[in-house]
């Protein structure tokens, strides 16, 4: 594919427009909140959530990597104590108990790391009655998702939105039945990795992530 490619995304910055016109819907509303996966889910939430003028807030999540393969994930967990496992991933990838509690506990400090590092002395956001909004730079096994969901479902939101630039047809079709709604521009039924549908798919620094949240909390006019 070239890179002028309709199924080609220059960055995440772009992922973020493209998702903006099918959110075009939820414009302007108080009660409406979007709310990125970190790291990557930021710049392309900050798009969405600048472009439209809403809210946009964090939904920390960590997936658990299988040990000999960490791309692979074998669960992800969330906020909230949320835990999901890809059944899949460890039916054919078996990991003992010490291990899996190895990868748990390792990924429990990141999230609380970041949690610390991005949002500092900020309480964290209330989502009863809100329609929230998920975004992430893309989907893979869609297992750090599926953490999303179920720690924002906790909080009894009126609506729940996954908007993702990428993921293969069938975790898009998966997460499309446990959700009020799906944005998915690009789902292809050949999928190796996310970064191979970004021409510029580098790793987003905390650095990066802190900006952008300071400028969308800033007091607006």
């Amino acid at each position: 594919m070239s890179p002028s490619s309709p199924l080609i995304l220059q960055d995440r910055a772009a992922a973020g427009r493209r998702l903006t016109e099918p959110l075009r819907h939820y414009a302007d509303r108080p009660d409406v909140i979007v709310l990125a996966l970190p790291r990557g889910g930021v710049p392309v939430a900050y798009e969405v959530a600048t472009a439209l003028n809403l809210r946009l807030d964090l939904m920390l999540v960590r997936k658990l990597g299988v040990p000999t393969q960490p791309e692979l994930a074998m669960g992800a967990i969330a906020s909230g104590g949320i835990q999901i496992l890809n059944d899949h991933a460890l039916q054919f990838h078996p990991i003992d108990r010490a291990a899996f509690a190895a990868v748990v506990a390792r990924e429990t400090r990141e999230l609380l790391r970041r949690e610390q590092a991005y949002r500092g002395t900020r309480a964290p956001v209330q989502l009863k009655g809100q329609a929230v909004i998920l975004i992430d730079d893309g989907l893979a096994t869609g297992a750090s998702m599926r953490a999303a969901i179920h720690a924002v479902r906790t909080q009894s939101p009126s609506r729940i939105v996954v908007a993702v630039p990428v993921a293969p047809v069938e975790t898009a079709e998966a997460l499309r039945r446990e959700v009020d709604e799906l944005i998915c521009p690009i789902t292809p039924e050949w999928f190796t990795s996310i970064g191979h549908w970004y021409m510029d798919f580098s790793q987003t620094p905390d650095a990066e992530v802190i900006r952008l949240l300071q400028r969308a909390w800033q007091p607006r006019a």
